[in-house]
Parts: C-alpha cells; structure tokens; sequence
C-alpha cells in the first residue's frame, strides 16, 4: 500500500534497521512494561516494539489514514489513539511510570517535550523518553552553559530531566528523505529537582533573557527587577555576562526570586 506523506503533519518514517534496533535496544523492554509510541506512521518501530512483548502499547496517530493502516497490521496488538498528542499528552498516567518512545515531527518536536516536562510529579508516571529529533533540537538539549547551542531549550530540559545523547542519524534512514541529520536522545525524569511555583515562570525568565543572547544580562536584569543590582549581587551575578554563561542552578535561583517577588 502506496502511503500518501502528509508534509502538514512533519512526516519523515524511520526505515533503517541499525537506527530502529538501537532505538529498542535504548529503551530496554520487559514484559512488565506499559509503551507509549508517538507518531508510529507505518508501523516500523511499532513492530520491534511488540516483539519484546510489553505488558501493554498504545500509539498516538494523528494520520487517519496512518491509524487505519496500523489497525489492520496489527489488530488487537496495540491500542490506537487518532488525536494529537499535544492534546492527550496528559492521558497516560498509570499505576507504575511508563516508557516514551518517538519519532517526533520536526514542526512540533519541542512542544512535544516542553509539554511533557511541565507535567506534575513527572517521575511518577514516566520512566523514560527515548525520542528521535532533529539533530540541531538534540544539541540543544544537551548543551551545557558557555556554548553556542545552550539556551532556553537546555535550561528548561536539564531542570526536570537527566538527558543522554545516543547516537546521530543521517538523512537517508528516512522516508521521504529530510534536508538535516536527526539524533537519538534518552530523557529521564530527575527524582528530585528544584521546586518552582508555576513552570512557566522558568519559560518566561529565560524567554526575557536569551531574546537577546548576544546583549550583556544587565538589561533583562533590570527588565525583571526594579533593584536588580542588589538581586545581582546577592546571586553573585556578573552583570556583564552573556545569558549563556549563567547555570542552569542560577537561572532557577533567579526565577525563584521572581516569584517570591511576584505573588
């Protein structure tokens, strides 16, 4: 069956076998496990999935036509839900953390993530994330402060997720085959992290900061602050640093202080 790629909906398949093996062989199935794959398109990764006989595996396909397709392959296997996964990502809590797996569409991988990150008490329900992205967006998870890829997206992620980057996977692994090359992550939810009062406090600081990445950080500092000089004093901040030369630890510290100040 000739399947009709749907470039609206970022549709890049996965059909090489070494890419797809250390996929499963990253997420480590037993039995016991319960599966959420995002964006299964034809089945390829499904398949390897149940033959490692999981407890339970649920899909999430927004293709109708896709989902169709993977009913009648695999019938009763699996338990299909045509939606998107932006808007029932908060539907798999179950009694014991679950395993991610995911192709994820390049228009809308991040939102996937951030989506997934600002769940309450998200080491209770999730286990692991194994997550193939467009290689730039996986850079830029796992930078580190004082590099050119570390950002917002680094920040955000490191505050609630330990992250493993596992392999690069280059374009022709893919049907149709994109322009860039893609990589293979491994996400954990840290047991124990810094507590803010609203996640998108953190969002917000570090939108307001790397606006301008480029500018000294005296000016979101004194955007955020009336007595910025003694709140950058306090933290220890160099007010002639660049955003990306501050820690992950130090932008939580600041948005705490914006809290504090704000509520």
């Amino acid at each position: 069956m000739r399947i009709k790629v749907k470039k609206s909906l970022g549709q890049n398949f996965l059909e090489d076998n070494k890419s797809l093996s250390k996929i499963i062989e990253t997420g480590n199935i037993s039995k016991r496990d319960i599966i959420l794959e995002i964006g299964p398109g034809t089945g390829n990764l499904t398949e390897r999935i149940l033959n490692k006989n999981p407890k339970e595996l649920y899909v999430v396909e927004k293709d109708k036509g896709l989902a169709d397709m993977l009913k009648r392959k695999f019938g009763r296997n699996i338990n299909i839900i045509n939606d998107d996964i932006l808007k029932c990502y908060n539907d798999f809590k179950f009694d014991r953390p679950i395993k991610v797996f995911g192709n994820l569409p390049y228009n809308i991988s991040t939102k996937i993530l951030t989506s997934f990150i600002k769940i309450e008490n998200l080491n209770k329900f999730f286990e692991k994330f194994i997550f193939v992205f467009q290689k730039e967006v996986v850079d830029r998870i796992v930078a580190v402060e004082n590099t050119p890829d570390y950002g917002r997206l680094s920040i955000i992620t490191s505050w609630k997720m330990n992250k493993y980057k596992i392999i690069n996977i280059p374009p022709n692994s893919f049907s149709p085959v994109p322009k860039v090359w893609s990589s293979l992550i491994l996400l954990s939810p840290k047991l124990s992290f810094e507590k803010l009062k609203k996640d998108r406090n953190l969002e917000h600081i570090t939108n307001i900061f790397f606006h301008q990445r480029r500018k000294m950080i005296k000016r979101p500092m004194k955007f955020l602050f009336k007595d910025y000089i003694d709140i950058s004093n306090k933290l220890n901040i160099d007010l002639k640093l660049r955003p990306q030369n501050l820690s992950v630890k130090k932008y939580i510290e600041i948005c705490r202080i914006y809290e504090d100040l704000n509520t």
